[in-house]
This record gives C-alpha cells, sequence and structure tokens, in this order.
C-alpha cells in the first residue's frame, strides 16, 4: 500500500468507504474464527499438517484486518493524533499484516515442496515439529521486513490521510513491494514448476505407485488452490496500483474497500477449495456425522 500525499482529501470522503472496508474485515475475522474453530473441533480428520497452515493463513488476515480497522479509527475519530512516531508504527504493523498474509502462503508452498518431492528421503521434513519452526521462520522474516518503516523518516503523519509509505519516496517503496510481494509470489511461482515438473516426470514411470502418484497430484492439486487464494488476496492491490498511476482520488478510495472485500472473498474459497472443511461444512449443514476416510490424502501431522 502507498500513501495519499495530495491533502485533496476530506473527512467526509472516507465515511462511506471505510465503513464498507471495516463491514469486510469483520465478515474476513469472522470466517478466519470459524476455520479455527471447525479444525480444532473435527478430529482427526482436520488435525493435518495442511490445515495448520491454513489456520495460519487464518491468523495472519485476522492480525491485518485489525490493523486496518486500528488505522480507520486513528484516521477519523482520532484526528488529533499528528504524532509522527505513532503514525510510522501504525504504518509498521500494517506492513507486517500484509507480508504475514502473503508470506504464509508462502510456507504452505514450501510445505507442499517437502511433502511432494523431499519427504520420502527426509521424513523429517513432512514432521508436525519442522512446519511450527517454519512458521516461526516465517513470522520472524515478516517481523523485519518492514523495520525500514520505524527507522527511516520516510513517513510524516498527514492530515486526513492513513499511514504508509508515500508515493514520492519511490526507492524506499520499491525495496518494501519487491520484499513483501515480489519475492514470494515469485518463489511460490517456481515451487509449482517444480512440483508441475516432478508429476510430469513420475507419470512417465511406468513402475510408479499409484498411492504415491494420487499423492502427488494431490499435492500439486493442493498447490494450485494455494495459488488461487493468493491470486485474489494480491486482486486487493490491484485498484491501489492503479492510484499509485493514476493519481486519481475516486481510485484510492476505491483501493481502501478492494483490500477487505479481497481478504473476505480469499477466506470464503478457502471454505470452498478445501475438499476436506467443504464436507464437514456440509456434514454440519445437514447434521450429519463426516466419516473419516481409511486413508488421509493429507499428511496428517507426525509426532
Amino acid at each position: 500500500m502507498v500513501s495519499n500525499t495530495t491533502g485533496r482529501f476530506r473527512i467526509e470522503d472516507y465515511y462511506v468507504v471505510c465503513a464498507l472496508s471495516t463491514l469486510f474485515a469483520l465478515i474476513s475475522i469472522l470466517i478466519s474464527l470459524f476455520i479455527f474453530i471447525i479444525v480444532w473441533k473435527t478430529k482427526p480428520r482436520l488435525h493435518t499438517i495442511n490445515h495448520l497452515l491454513i489456520c495460519n493463513t487464518a491468523f495472519a488476515s485476522i492480525v491485518y484486518c485489525l490493523v486496518i480497522i486500528n488505522n480507520y479509527l486513528y484516521l477519523i475519530f482520532v484526528p488529533w493524533d499528528l504524532d509522527n512516531m505513532s503514525c510510522r508504527y501504525r504504518a509498521y504493523f500494517a506492513y507486517i499484516g500484509i507480508s504475514g498474509v502473503i508470506y504464509s502462503y508462502l510456507i504452505q508452498s514450501i510445505s507442499r515442496l517437502f511433502v511432494s518431492i523431499f519427504s520420502t528421503k527426509y521424513r523429517f521434513l513432512s514432521t508436525f515439529r519442522t512446519h511450527f519452526i517454519l512458521i516461526g521462520i516465517q513470522w520472524f522474516t515478516v517481523i523485519l521486513i518492514p523495520l525500514s518503516v520505524l527507522i527511516t523518516k520516510d513517513i510524516q503523519m498527514t492530515p486526513l490521510t492513513l499511514c504508509w509509505i508515500p508515493v514520492n519516496r519511490m526507492i524506499h517503496l520499491t525495496v518494501n513491494l519487491l520484499f513483501v510481494y515480489v519475492i514470494p509470489v515469485v518463489v511460490i511461482l517456481v515451487i509449482y514448476v517444480c512440483i508441475y515438473q516432478h508429476v510430469r516426470g513420475s507419470s512417465r514411470n511406468a513402475t510408479m505407485i499409484t498411492n504415491a502418484m494420487h499423492s502427488q497430484k494431490r499435492d500439486l492439486q493442493l498447490l494450485r488452490n494455494i495459488l488461487i487464494l493468493l491470486l485474489i488476496y494480491l486482486g486487493g492491490s490491484l485498484a491501489t496500483f492503479l492510484y499509485f498511476v493514476t493519481s486519481i482520488k475516486v481510485i484510492y478510495l476505491i483501493s481502501l474497500v478492494n483490500i477487505t472485500f479481497t481478504i473476505t472473498a480469499e477466506k470464503i474459497f478457502t471454505l470452498v477449495l478445501d475438499r476436506e472443511v467443504r464436507q464437514v461444512i456440509i456434514s454440519i449443514v445437514r447434521g450429519t456425522t463426516p466419516v473419516v476416510p481409511f486413508q488421509n490424502t493429507v499428511t496428517t501431522f507426525n509426532k
């Protein structure tokens, strides 16, 4: 995200867009909490590494939505707070929220790489412990990435604007976009290509065991779902980039709503795309007890 520095906004301009954006943020939080509850309550079917990482993404979404709501509260109800450091901290946590979600998808992709290609030789890569370490590395990384926001003085508190890196700080903005968006997305795409090539190469092997082939295709499908959800999430930035290019006031206001709207869409599609979660929800709606398959194709936690 980038900050509007044109000074062409009135407080009234934000009322409707902030209300809509907050509504979508609250819906996203509720759906994320629902994911936590349904995974926690459904034992052992959803107690898998895959669903641990889905819950991690849901937690990142909650963090981001809470930060967005807090920034809106400051914008509309605390306009007298003109402290630069306070503004920088709000920007810092906002960038943590953004990168937290994107890097959570990155470690989901790394997990698919471990399980699909390396877990046969290095079984510890598919364990519960390894993935908790991955999650810890992810959050340590996203805490470090936006530290430049606090160290530099590029972000200055401007009345009637949200706290982001301003568009006239091109070097700082470019570096931030590189580490928050570009690098993790490129790595995810590379992982997808690696797994796709591995599955294609395995399918040509006549001696390939049927169950192994099914498992690898399942991993590829899960990674496709990750890409779909990531693209939906990144769609929330399209209006922001358009504003970056055009500096049109209406596009900036649309971008504020678009961010939380796409987070809500991403959370809904998480429920729809995950077969196990979808089946559990259907069983709850129908009032039936879900049948746990004899062989779960999703890797379960190894102790």
